[in-house]
């Protein structure tokens, strides 16, 4: 039986290397491969957005996304956003707006806001309903006082 293609990237600052088809979704690698838990599978079709993660700092669906696509690349998890025991002032603020429920959709949803607090230093309620993540909870109130709280912070 012939060989997988090896496709070699940064995760959370890490080398990485998965053998894998190049069709791969990059979600799969990320989870099954490399055991990287917090980028959820939602939808696989770029809908509900519970996978969100970082590709070279821009938000990106991995579910939709080719492994092959990751090469030479660097991915950010929601693992990699805390620096070492110091959270990220966007989890700061999840935990001080109390915005989770089910948790379920936390990862992508953290995620996007970091990348659009990239964007943006000032977002408002439009922008940050433009990010589109899905929470089945309905939390959304909470996610957007969150992000607004984050962004005080980070200006």
């Amino acid at each position: 039986m012939p060989s997988q293609p090896s496709h070699t990237f940064t995760v959370n600052g890490r080398s990485v290397t998965v053998d894998a088809p190049d069709d791969l979704p990059l979600l799969w690698a990320l989870r099954d491969l490399l055991g990287i838990r917090g980028p959820k599978y939602g939808c696989g079709i770029d809908v509900c957005k519970a996978c969100t993660s970082h590709l070279d700092g821009e938000a990106v669906r991995p579910c939709v996304i080719p492994v092959s696509e990751a090469a030479g690349r660097e991915v950010t998890t929601i693992e990699g956003l805390a620096d070492g025991d110091t959270l990220h002032p966007v989890q700061e603020a999840w935990l001080e707006q109390d915005v989770a429920q089910c948790g379920y959709c936390q990862p992508g949803q953290i995620m996007a806001a970091v990348a659009l607090l990239k964007r943006t230093k000032n977002p408002t309620d439009a922008d940050i309903d433009a990010i589109a993540n899905v929470c089945r909870c309905g939390t959304y109130f909470r996610i957007r006082e969150a992000i607004h709280s984050a962004a005080a912070k980070m200006r």
